[in-house]
């Protein structure tokens, strides 16, 4: 081959001159071939008469076209072969002629063949690379793809086809959560870290973002002023607002300043990205903090509220919050009414509004109260409904006997329920004449019917108080009691407690009376237990009798000494039992006249 063989010529011819200049430079400057700065002064000869070397790149021509190959000659008499695939477009078509001037790298002086052998490629690659150096000497840009996620960051491919790697870290101006969304986008990035004999470059995208807000940042705090309206960018959600970023400043929209209705969690309105135009509510500009509105670009709908919601009015509604005491209800945007959970239903008895209503239903109400100054109003279910209470009196008269189900059973007394939603309450002290109920379940159980009569109805709170009672049904055994039992009349009496004061006895079923310590005998009685016991049956004389009180007072002594009288005077017998010493004496007169 020609080119061949010219080019081992005129590198034998190179190896020549190479030798005399090294022979002559030996001799002017007496040099040995082992001095040190020999290697220098020759570097530095070459270099003024442009001889090539090995690793470096040099303009060559494309002299002829071999095969695959192109023959390019790089001057300084020396010729070399290039793979014609190095010169191969993006759709593979190989453009390259005769002539042409290309640039290439010197691997070697010399192969095999005798040829000098260059590289394209390598050339084009070693240009990117020192182009990259000077931007990263320069602390300039460079322009990249991000091509995959890699461990702990990304790929970036550089201009030229050069690999980088882009850290996790130096994404974004905040922790990226999903970096396949950067993928196939071209940024421009600064480099952090470059080592060209490694072939390692880290770039960073954050620096070039911080550096971008830090000159925005100063533009808007000369421009940022209070009440002013400004756009900005959704940054971040919390529980509590929004962040807004106003251009290189973040101010925050509290979630009580997004609306005038009812906002839960600020992603019901916003979302990460959304452009949003706001009030700038405070701004200080030393601290950078910065409180924002949106609802007060709009007028406050409580303004004149009071005309649209009189007490009185019926309203339509949405139910946007329950609560234990009641449900809080939207009339148009910004403006809710609470119904409290008394004024849901008059009869039923409504522990949890969540027993009757849910969110999102539509309900009618009654204004029944408007406070403008604290924003509230408050409104009624129930009012839209007749008052059952207000026919009670007409329905249940005092005196009336009526008949219902105990529904519930206190200390106090039993409440009755005559219908659904009107209750009654029979007192303790209204469940018997004469017996003692130390608790109202000695007697009754929930569920149990019972008659009873209407003592009273008190209509002095909303919801009427009806008291009843069981034995007004019955006569009062009181009003006989007196005549039945008087003063003086010896009865037979029933031993029922025993007190440290004295003992109850049973006079008739319900009637009791009270014998002291000091009537149970002429002796002195220290404890009552010594001379009498529960079940013993004694004569006792009535020395006392309060009927209004209701106490009877009874004496044994008393009884023992009109029996002793009356045997004295041989008038005892059976069957003057139980009665009077007068009535005795009465009857003995009578029979001797």
């Amino acid at each position: 081959m020609r080119p061949a063989l010219s080019a081992r010529r005129l590198i034998r011819l190179g190896h020549h001159e190479k030798k005399s200049q090294i022979s002559n430079m030996q001799q002017q400057h007496n040099f040995t071939a082992d001095d040190d700065d020999f290697a220098a002064l020759y570097e530095k000869n070459t270099l003024e008469t442009g001889e090539i070397r090995e690793g470096s790149i040099v303009v060559g021509t494309v002299v002829d076209i071999i095969g695959d190959y192109a023959v390019v000659d790089v001057g300084c008499k020396a010729e070399g072969q290039v793979p014609l695939r190095e010169f191969a477009e993006e759709d593979g078509t190989v453009n390259v002629h005769v002539g042409d001037k290309i640039e290439v790298l010197l691997e070697a002086t010399e192969d095999a063949n005798g040829l000098v052998i260059l590289s394209k490629d390598k050339a084009r690659k070693r240009k990117v690379w020192d182009e990259i150096q000077s931007a990263c000497e320069a602390e300039g840009l460079v322009n990249g793809i991000i091509q995959a996620r890699v461990k702990g960051g990304l790929a970036v491919l550089l201009q030229g086809g050069v690999k980088a790697f882009l850290p996790g870290s130096q994404v974004d101006l905040r922790p990226v959560r999903n970096l396949d969304t950067f993928i196939n986008k071209e940024f421009s990035f600064k480099i952090i870290k470059f080592n060209k004999k490694r072939g390692n470059i880290v770039l960073s995208r954050r620096v070039l973002l911080e550096a971008e807000r830090a000159n925005l940042k100063s533009d808007t705090l000369n421009r940022l002023q209070e009440d002013q309206i400004v756009e900005g960018v959704v940054k971040n959600l919390t529980d509590y607002g929004a962040f807004i970023d106003l251009g290189g400043i973040d101010g925050l929209l509290h979630i009580t300043d997004m609306s005038w209705g009812r906002v839960n969690h600020p992603s019901e309105l916003f979302q990460v990205g959304d452009k949003v135009k706001v009030k700038v509510l405070k701004f200080n500009s030393d601290s950078e903090r910065v409180s924002l509105g949106l609802k007060q670009i709009t007028a406050d709908p409580w303004v004149n509220a009071e005309t649209r919601y009189i007490p009185g009015t019926v309203v339509e509604g949405k139910v946007v919050s329950i609560k234990d005491y009641g449900a809080f209800v939207e009339l148009e945007e910004g403006i809710e009414g609470l119904v409290h959970v008394s004024e849901m239903s008059w009869t039923r008895q409504i522990k949890n509004p969540k027993q009757i209503l849910k969110i999102g239903d539509e309900v009618r109400a009654v204004v029944l109260d408007i406070d403008v100054s604290q924003n509230r109003i408050s409104l009624g279910m129930k009012q839209l409904e007749e008052n059952p209470y207000d026919k009670v009196l007409e329905t249940y008269p005092p005196g009336a006997v009526v008949e219902g189900v105990i529904r519930n059973i206190a200390d106090f007394g039993v409440f009755v329920e005559l219908e659904p939603g009107i209750d009654g309450l029979v007192h303790i002290t209204d469940l018997s004449w004469t017996q003692r109920v130390r608790h109202p379940s000695e007697l009754f159980k929930k569920g149990d019917k019972v008659r009873a009569m209407v003592l009273n109805i008190d209509n002095s709170g909303e919801k009427p108080k009806i008291s009843l009672g069981l034995k007004q049904l019955a006569q009062d055994p009181w009003d006989r009691i007196p005549y039945d039992f008087p003063i003086g009349k010896i009865v037979e009496v029933k031993i029922l407690k025993l007190t440290d004061f004295g003992a109850f006895a049973e006079l008739e079923p319900g009637i009791e009376g009270l014998i002291h310590i000091s009537e149970i005998s002429e002796e002195r009685v220290e404890d009552p237990r010594t001379h009498l016991e529960p079940g013993q049956k004694a004569r006792a004389e009535i020395i006392q009798m309060d009927a209004q009180e209701r106490k009877i007072g009874l004496s044994i002594k008393s009884a023992r000494r009109q029996d002793d009288l009356a045997d004295a005077q041989g008038f005892t017998n059976a069957s003057e039992a139980g009665a009077t010493l007068g009535d005795v004496f009465a009857g003995r007169f009578k029979d001797r006249s």
